[in-house]
């Protein structure tokens, strides 16, 4: 019996030692990331310095150059909004059409299922030509509520297909007794099954704030001055000038970026992985 115990705990360790390498090409964007931030400048275009550790001492520079000398902050709360309007819109519009799509029966309705799943694999770069011309018709160009409009068009596809296979894990007997005692349908989808569906609404939020917040192509195109590109933008275009690249800063930008995502995904991550592994993807 001890042997088999011990043959039991050097195989878990030798799993363990498997992933390392995983970890190790994981992670080391952001070590890089964050070493580069916290270098001085005298160190960072020195050649004979080691690229990936910091020789002359850890400095918060770069940060401050950041938030004082550019409009980051600015970039940063415009980020913040387009990506909650345009999660919270996709949302709604999502978690609606998932239920019909899983719960109510019409001619066609496995075909459009399939159709919004295509629709949300067409790739944003085919998209945004024909996307400029309606926002200048609407009227929006260089406005955070260009990006509000247009992003529900891959978010709204992907928490649709996302949520129909959450909502078809719920038992419909569930909903059918709540309408047997006088509800609506709604009445059903709001009291009940939402609630059910608490880790799947969580992960279609996660999966569509982190596509929200790191989307480039729609936010360059249809934004252009200071006061509302998003963070995404204003990293890589005002930092970024000719030939010349403020490293420091942009690697100050990119762990600052960072930061919303990882929060969420550390406070959320047990409905994150519930709503995966309880239908959210099937």
């Amino acid at each position: 019996m001890a042997s088999v115990q011990r043959r039991r705990h050097w195989r878990k360790i030798g799993i363990h030692l498997l992933l390392v390498p995983f970890l190790v090409f994981a992670l080391f964007p952001f070590y890089h990331m964050a070493t580069t931030s916290l270098k001085s400048d005298r160190e960072l275009y020195d050649r004979t310095a080691v690229p990936l550790l910091i020789r002359d001492g850890v400095t918060l520079e770069h940060y401050k150059k950041l938030l004082t000398e550019s409009e980051f902050v600015t970039w940063a709360k415009n980020s913040l909004l387009v990506t909650f309007l345009a999660t919270l819109l996709s949302l709604v519009i999502g978690t609606v059409a998932a239920y019909a799509l899983a719960r109510l029966t019409f001619v066609g309705v496995g075909g459009l299922g399939t159709a919004i799943f295509v629709t949300y694999l067409v790739p944003t770069s085919l998209l945004f030509l024909p996307l400029a011309q309606v926002i200048n018709w609407l009227g929006l160009a260089d406005s955070k509520w260009a990006l509000i409009v247009t992003y529900p068009t891959f978010l709204v596809p992907f928490c649709t297909w996302l949520l129909m296979g959450y909502f078809r894990t719920v038992p419909k007997e569930v909903e059918e007794c709540a309408m047997v005692d006088g509800a609506t349908r709604m009445q059903a989808l709001w009291r009940i099954v939402l609630p059910i569906a608490v880790p799947g609404l969580v992960c279609a939020i996660l999966f569509a704030f982190t596509l929200s917040w790191n989307e480039f192509i729609y936010a360059l195109t249809f934004t252009s001055s200071s006061e509302q590109i998003t963070a995404s933008v204003g990293v890589t275009s005002e930092l970024i000038r000719g030939d010349i690249y403020f490293w420091g800063e942009l690697m100050a930008g990119a762990i600052l970026g960072s930061v919303p995502i990882v929060i969420l995904y550390v406070f959320f991550l047990d409905y994150y992985v519930s709503g995966l592994t309880a239908g959210a993807v099937k």
